[in-house]
């Protein structure tokens, strides 16, 4: 899951992005509204943590572009403004949930999974795969009834490819989602979780899950 912080705040972004990555999350930031709204409106999000007030373009106008512009990613706004009044307007803007400073992370992280779970078409709390079961909440994974232990990163790729069953990913793709917009798509990062991820869902196994497609990228096939 990819999300997008918009915060001038400096100090208030980095600890929710590194408390986000922690959990497994992609995450982008960006510092102004014009950013964030270049941001929104070129890359895919499956949701943005917005405050309201941001330099050049505030939080309101923000989520009313998007959504005139039919962009309906997610939006949590998290924000100082507690009145009753900034409640109703930041959620008539557009906006599926308010939060105000100061916040617990807990609660911040328990609303964005509420938010991916109304927006996915998936089951809330488990993906499967012929006989591969992933565990969103316990972050459990395991096949045939044998668990397996997955890194943080790991556990991301295998819910990123399983989303997708049977769609061939390309290395720009599974960077996007897995990673984030500074990623070095250069490098053989992705190759290696590939086959570090591969070797622990297929070793030993008669049917391999994980594909490769020759000069296309990776794919997962299954039932799903």
């Amino acid at each position: 899951m990819r999300i997008l912080i918009v915060e001038d705040e400096k100090h208030i972004a980095d600890f929710i992005k590194k408390g986000l990555k922690e959990e497994g999350y992609s995450v982008d930031v960006a510092y102004d509204g014009e950013k964030g709204y270049f941001l929104a409106g070129t890359e895919e999000y499956d949701a943005i943590v917005l405050d309201l007030m941001i330099p050049k373009l505030d939080g309101i106008s923000l989520c009313k572009k998007l959504r005139h512009e039919r962009i309906n990613t997610p939006i949590i706004i998290l924000t100082a403004k507690d009145s009753v009044n900034d409640k109703v307007a930041g959620l008539d803007c557009g906006a599926e949930d308010y939060l105000t400073k100061p916040f617990a992370f807990k609660e911040l992280l328990a609303r964005i999974r509420v938010l991916l779970r109304k927006g996915s078409d998936q089951s809330p709390t488990q993906l499967c795969i012929d006989d591969l079961v992933m565990d969103l909440l316990s972050h459990k994974v395991t096949r045939a009834g044998e668990e397996i232990v997955l890194t943080t990163k790991e556990f991301v790729l295998l819910e990123y490819l399983i989303r997708n069953v049977d769609h061939v990913l390309s290395r720009t793709m599974i960077a996007e989602h897995v990673w984030d917009i500074n990623f070095d798509t250069d490098t053989n990062v992705i190759d290696v979780h590939i086959n570090a991820l591969r070797k622990k869902i297929d070793q030993g196994r008669e049917n391999k899950l994980i594909q490769t497609v020759r000069g296309r990228g990776y794919s997962i096939k299954g039932k799903f």
